[in-house]
């Protein structure tokens, strides 16, 4: 009579059947957790690029905003500096609330700058101080007649969050939008801004330091890494419990 096989021998025989619920939803798992890891990384590419916008920017000289026509890709040319000659509109000047430097409450004193060539752009003056109250805002008067501002090109974040959804009214805003000034003064204005890095001559007072964003590499790194763990993770389970499942079998 031949000898019963042994359970090492009926494990070896048994073939490997991963059972279909729990293969299935690892398998939809796995796509997941790469998919968002990958996207992670472009994100990451993103602003990697955009950091080293700013650091090849920062090293060149203003170009004058008239070599620069109409349909710029004014994202590609983020942070790049430029002179711009024309005449401030001081009646639509506003100021945008709730900006903090060092760890004071003031207001970015904002002014549509009509250049020489007939186009109307937004210019980021600089941070001017609360007043004593909230009633009292400050007084930024811009120069008068001809003037040339040595800024940076800036691209508004959009997608901004504010409480009331009517256009605004007055000269304190909340959030600054060229299209929403387009669409509140019927002034038809570039969809970017200059920041401006020079004061000018005489001095106004106002204080443009504009600090270096943090693009995140970093945090998108870490995500993606944590993303594909993840996968990774999922994988392991998914074989321990298959294998688990096989020995059991075996030993039945």
């Amino acid at each position: 009579m031949p000898n019963a096989p042994s359970p090492s021998d009926a494990l070896t025989r048994r073939r490997f059947r991963p059972r279909a619920i729990p293969t299935v939803a690892t398998i939809a798992a796995v796509a997941l957790f790469v998919a968002a890891g990958h996207w992670q990384g472009r994100r990451m590419e993103q602003k990697e690029a955009l950091r080293v916008q700013l650091d090849t920017a920062s090293v060149q000289t203003p170009i004058p905003m008239s070599s620069l026509a109409t349909y710029a890709d004014w994202t590609a040319l983020r942070y790049r500096p430029v002179a711009a000659t024309g005449e401030y509109d001081a009646r639509r000047q506003m100021l945008v609330d709730n900006r903090v430097h060092e760890g004071r409450a003031g207001y970015h004193v904002v002014t549509p700058l009509v250049l020489d060539d007939g186009r109307t752009v937004l210019v980021n003056r600089g941070w001017a101080p609360q007043g004593a109250s909230r009633g009292s805002p400050p007084v930024a008067v811009p120069p008068a007649g001809t003037v040339t501002v040595i800024g940076r090109i800036a691209t508004p974040a959009g997608g901004f969050f504010e409480l009331a959804s009517a256009s605004p009214t007055g000269n304190v805003w909340q959030n600054l939008d060229p299209a929403r000034f387009s669409a509140a003064t019927g002034i038809k204005v570039l969809p970017m801004l200059i920041e401006a890095t020079r004061s000018p001559a005489p001095d106004d007072g106002l204080v443009r330091d504009w600090p270096a964003p943090d693009f995140g590499v970093e945090k998108h790194r870490v995500y993606m890494v944590q993303w594909y763990a993840f996968a990774a993770v999922a994988i392991v389970m998914w074989a321990v419990v298959h294998l688990r499942h096989r020995v059991l079998r075996a030993d039945d």
